[in-house]
């Protein structure tokens, strides 16, 4: 298979290695034509194959069909999101309820796709989870301070001293991209580029949606500072600010009545020292 890096693809790094578990030849054929032009190297499986074969594939991203794995597809989707968990995994499907789909991200895939679909549409997405998953592997375990705020790239996790803010991975992914821009305002169009992985919809309000959602988060976890701010027209700017106008006074930590037992026990280890 031809070893030409396709453009999204660092300098440096290996080419995509793409399975596919499908048995729409029809659809295989023009992707697997549309693959060999970027460069990709991928295979077909006809069906299920052991965790243990997908390792030794060094794969970047698996496509699955559910359809083509039967009434065991829900099980060994599990199996591949808990035995391979940095690996991609796109469920391109046909038709399906929304609680399937929801069933399918819970148990770890990383993105659902219907068929019939446009064989770049499968690309985009494939390219979108490979670098959401490369980008999470390069994270510097080093915390960004805004604020009361820690982000935790490492954890996934954003805390207000040592409460843990509920946010959901994607809005984390958010604030991690508005707080790592360094108070540089973020146009909607590169936000959504950059965390949703693929260019947005003309008329698409998601930026504004989770935005406002993060924001209500940050509020209630942090009342005495504003965070995101909005520059209508244009996107959004990560910046933490007193509500007043000056930093809010150290919130009072509760006093700890000392343990004569640990008293006298430091006093005892500091006399052996």
């Amino acid at each position: 298979m031809g070893r030409v890096m396709h453009d999204l693809i660092p300098s440096g790094a290996d080419p995509l290695r793409i399975a596919v578990i499908d048995t729409d030849s029809g659809f295989l054929q023009v992707l697997g034509k549309r693959l060999e032009r970027l460069g990709w190297e991928h295979r077909v499986l006809a069906g299920a194959v052991p965790v243990e074969s997908l390792v030794a594939m060094r794969l970047s991203a698996l496509v699955v069909d559910l359809a083509t794995l039967g009434p065991a597809a829900w099980e060994y989707l599990d199996k591949l999101t808990t035995g391979l968990p940095g690996l991609g995994v796109i469920v391109c499907t046909g038709q399906s309820t929304v609680a399937q789909r929801v069933r399918g991200l819970r148990l770890g895939a990383d993105d659902w796709l219907g068929k019939p679909c446009h064989p770049e549409e499968l690309i985009a997405r494939i390219e979108a989870v490979v670098r959401r998953r490369r980008r999470s592997e390069d994270r510097s375990a080093a915390p960004i301070a805004a604020g009361e705020i820690e982000i935790r790239s490492d954890r996934f996790q954003a805390f207000v001293g040592d409460r843990s803010i509920d946010l959901t991975r994607r809005e984390f992914e958010l604030i991690e991209l508005l707080a790592g821009a360094e108070g540089r305002v973020l146009e909607r169009e590169e936000i959504y580029q950059r965390v949703w992985g693929y260019a947005m919809a003309r008329g698409d309000r998601s930026v504004d949606v989770f935005v406002r959602k993060l924001r209500q988060k940050l509020e209630k976890a942090s009342p005495d500072w504003r965070y995101i701010h909005t520059h209508f027209g244009v996107g959004y700017r990560f910046a933490p600010e007193p509500v007043d106008g000056e930093p809010p006074a150290p919130r009072p930590e509760l006093s700890v009545v000392p343990d004569p037992a640990s008293a006298d026990a430091e006093r005892l280890a500091a006399a052996l020292r």
